[in-house]
């Protein structure tokens, strides 16, 4: 059963621009890897594991967000508008002291980095250059992080769709100027794709600030350093997220490394699959975010029921988007691959994968929400230990034993996932359902 009007008009309003918001951010690499395609496969490869590089140094600092959100959120319910943004203080210092030496070392050990993901050195002279311009923005996007957590925390989601289709702007203009040498600008060429992306982070990092410093400053925004204990609870706070998020990546190579040890194939269709899956899911995590406001502000206002209550009322509206988006997989697998694939031996590898994808989607709808919903309640370890311990002692293991050991291959493995899937979400509504994140200070 839906959620009545109301309150479902008040999680779509929060959740849509948020989904949006991703949908078109997870169009960054593929932009780049779009405007790089026509220089040929080495430049596009060269891209590819640079932007996966990026993808796993910036989870270091992605917990960030959920740490400043948290904290705002509570002191939206609490009506603290003068301490509201002293959370977000708190978040840009850490952001700045955590960035800021990663990003010299990621410059330095680039080639090493490089290296451990990929073993063609023409690929990776490429993905250094590449890397290495993207990687000067992490303090860019972990202070990015920090503003979106502060403004998703009081409710106004929709600052974050309108500041990231500018940036989309800067990133497309900026980076066909830079790898073409527009304008009379030099010819960079996959490299350049580096530095307009990097371009876009900045000029969106200084609308963030002049959007806080019209609009925050009464709620404290850069009113002085914050107390220790607000350093403290953030980096409580966001520590095993950016853990979780980093190991949960790590885990997708993995993956990876066993489809590899079956046969090419399988790599080609899983990687469809994955990346479809993960795209799909966007909008879960959308309505997650907007739980974690949702959760927070109730708790702030002592309102331990109606926190609860709207932790499966965002649920219920996850399993209803996300079944219409698995829909198309579930009956019309072979139109959804042959969009990426050409050959009918891999089409018939992947129809029942897809199909069981498009099931896992719906099925790990309460996984997806519940956990935001935890994070804006202040449960990040528990959070951590229930996603890394089921990925890395249940699903891995299993997936190497039926699908590599046991010869059951690609479809094997995704069967496994789906059970995996099916016990990721029984677990966290059994952590929900017992409310001792309810006792939770933050």
């Amino acid at each position: 059963m839906l959620p009545d009007a109301s309150r479902r008009q008040t999680i779509l309003r929060l959740a849509l621009p948020i989904i949006a918001g991703m949908l078109s951010q997870s169009l960054i690499n593929l932009i780049d890897a779009a405007m790089v395609g026509s220089l040929g496969e080495v430049p596009l490869a060269g891209v590819g594991i640079g932007g996966y590089a990026m993808f796993l140094i910036t989870a270091l600092v992605f917990g960030l967000s959920s740490g400043v959100q948290a904290q705002t959120a509570r002191r939206h319910g609490e009506a603290a508008w003068g301490c509201r943004a002293v959370p977000l203080n708190a978040g840009l210092v850490l952001a700045a002291l955590a960035a800021l030496p990663v990003t010299a070392l990621c410059l330095w050990q680039a080639p090493g980095l490089m290296g451990l993901i990929n073993q063609d050195p023409t690929v990776n002279a490429v993905a250094v250059e590449y890397f290495r311009w993207r990687v000067v923005s992490l303090t860019a996007v972990a202070m990015i992080f920090c503003f979106r957590g502060y403004w998703n925390g009081i409710q106004q989601t929709g600052l974050y769709l309108r500041i990231i289709l500018v940036m989309h702007v800067v990133n497309v203009a900026a980076s066909l100027a830079l790898i073409f040498g527009y304008l009379g600008l030099p010819a960079m060429g996959a490299a350049g794709a580096g530095a307009g992306t990097t371009l876009s982070l900045f000029v969106g990092l200084a609308i963030w600030a002049a959007m806080s410093l019209r609009h925050a400053t009464a709620s404290g925004f850069l009113a002085g350093l914050p107390r220790r204990f607000t350093f403290v609870t953030t980096l409580r706070l966001a520590t095993p997220h950016s853990f979780q998020q980093l190991w949960f990546a790590a885990g997708y190579a993995v993956l990876f490394w066993i489809l590899g040890r079956i046969d090419t194939a399988s790599v080609a269709v899983g990687h469809v699959l994955v990346n479809l899956s993960l795209l799909l899911i966007l909008p879960g995590v959308g309505l997650g975010m907007a739980a974690m406001s949702l959760v927070g502000e109730a708790l702030g206002r002592e309102a331990h029921r109606d926190a609860h209550r709207w932790g499966w009322e965002v649920v219920r509206v996850a399993w209803l988007c996300l079944a219409a988006l698995a829909l198309p997989m579930a009956l019309l697998p072979d139109a959804v691959l042959a969009l990426f694939l050409h050959d009918p031996a891999l089409i018939e590898l992947g129809r029942l994968p897809l199909r069981l994808t498009a099931l896992m989607i719906v099925l790990d709808a309460a996984a997806l929400v519940l956990a935001q919903a935890l994070l804006g309640a202040g449960a990040n370890r528990t959070v951590m230990t229930a996603t890394l311990g089921l990925q890395w002692l249940v699903f891995l293991p299993l997936a190497w034993g039926i699908g590599v050991w046991l010869g059951y291959g690609l479809v094997g493995i995704w069967w496994v996932q789906l059970a995996y899937r099916c016990l990721n979400s029984a677990w966290f509504a059994a952590i929900w359902q017992r409310r001792r994140w309810q006792r939770l200070e933050v």
